[in-house]
């Protein structure tokens, strides 16, 4: 990348302005004053790609800069909208909805694209220079249990041609009475045998179906809307959302400010036959050990036995809710980026009286298979307030992640359909 004197600046072969003007052979992105309501560190800056494309979920890049939105409400008819930028100024100009179910999970591979709903995966060949995919979508698993909680079925891919799934927890702690305070739960837990966990399945292959085809991986997790397949450590990756309401169905042992920032949203490192010990224990990210939740005889204070059960590589406050996780495999962005993991955290809900938290797109360095450091807050602004009290008046909610072609990351919101595109802009990497 290099620093001009005319104030633009080439990023891998685009040109990159925010005063206007053009090139007949380059890309020239115009970008907000205010980066389109987001805070990013130095020499970042961000365009905003498009503002109301619908209620996005996940997204993801092609190799021509194609973006594929899935979303959890159907607009103009599709449940995914298909964007495209024709005048290289980073803005959408052309948006396509086509599909016939919302969903979270949604990448190309090989050739597809595949999108999930809440109970099956399907995939849609594409084809060269159409923006929106022909055609009917292929079914490549179906019969997914139909749950009322945690249905999300994201997904991801490894590079030996399996395909892991997301199965959330169909419950908050899988109590005898949902949700109930003192309710003990059932154990052992009967919603472990298909929920709480990562399902694998074969990428390239048609018409298989959960019960028949589907291999479990990994088991304990609660919900694990974000997870990656992170390339360099060849290895699968997950952020877990932590259970809800400590003090209000456990008030003997915990109290208000507990409940906000209890227990800890979770990343794991995932192994075929791991567990990670949902229901049965929590992570207490302050204590920074496994406890034994309240509703298997725990009080807050007496930790789960040793080696049960897998630890956390990274632990974050309660509640922040992690919707999206990307390892960086760009080379636009500074050598410390690189191989480092992003995750978007859609916010919380269950921290009341305490404001609301998350809501913002944080960053954790990683050398090789193993976390390097602390995390730090990449993206930030995006719920447009000081103090929050209730999700619904968030301005917007990073909840999907994605990498351009040009090593730019794209931020996806939940509230209106707002998207952003993050470029590096000077500083070490100022002669690529």
């Amino acid at each position: 990348m290099k620093l001009l004197k005319t104030g633009i600046i080439i990023v891998l072969g685009f040109v990159i302005t925010s005063c206007g003007g053009s090139s007949p052979s380059s890309q020239t992105l115009n970008f907000a004053e205010d980066n389109g309501g987001i805070t990013l560190p130095d020499n970042f800056k961000a365009v905003v790609v498009a503002d109301s494309i619908g209620q996005a979920r996940h997204i993801t890049a092609a190799e021509n800069g194609d973006l594929y939105v899935a979303l959890s409400e159907k607009k103009n008819g599709g449940g995914i909208a298909a964007l495209r930028d024709e005048d290289g100024d980073g803005k959408a100009d052309q948006v396509e909805y086509f599909g016939p179910h919302t969903g979270t999970g949604i990448q190309l591979y090989n050739g597809y694209l595949y999108s999930s709903s809440d109970t099956s995966i399907v995939r849609f060949q594409m084809t060269d220079n159409q923006l929106a995919p022909q055609g009917e979508p292929e079914m490549v698993v179906e019969g997914f249990p139909n749950q009322s909680s945690h249905a999300a079925k994201s997904f991801t891919f490894d590079q030996s041609g399996n395909l892991y799934v997301n199965i959330g927890g169909p419950s908050n702690a899988c109590q005898e009475e949902p949700r109930t305070p003192g309710s003990p739960g059932q154990d052992p837990c009967p919603q472990l045998e298909n929920h709480g966990g990562i399902w694998q399945f074969a990428a390239d292959e048609a018409g298989q179906t959960f019960q028949e085809d589907g291999q479990r991986y990994a088991t304990g997790i609660r919900n694990s809307v974000a997870l990656d397949w992170n390339n360099n450590a060849d290895q699968l990756y997950v952020v877990q959302h932590g259970r809800d309401q400590l003090n209000t169905l456990w008030p003997d042992y915990f109290n208000v400010e507990q409940n906000a920032e209890l227990p800890a949203e979770e990343m794991f490192a995932v192994n075929e036959g791991d567990n990670f010990g949902w229901p049965y224990v929590y992570y207490d990210w302050q204590k920074e050990q496994k406890m034994i939740a309240p509703e298997y005889g725990g009080d807050g204070k007496t930790p789960a036995e040793e080696d049960n059960y897998e630890n956390p590589i990274i632990a974050f406050p309660g509640h922040w809710g992690p919707n999206d996780l990307l390892f960086y495999n760009g080379s636009q962005f500074p050598q410390e980026y690189i191989n480092g993991a992003f995750i978007a955290f859609h916010g919380s809900w269950n921290r009341a009286p305490e404001p609301q938290a998350g809501y913002n797109v944080v960053f954790v360095p990683f050398e090789g298979e193993n976390v390097s450091g602390d995390y730090e807050v990449f993206a930030d602004g995006f719920k447009g307030q000081e103090t929050l009290t209730s999700p619904g008046d968030a301005e917007a909610r990073p909840t999907g992640l994605a990498i351009g072609p040009s090593g730019s990351l794209y931020v996806a919101d939940s509230q209106n359909g707002k998207i952003w595109r993050i470029v590096y802009s000077g500083g070490e990497n100022s002669q690529q």
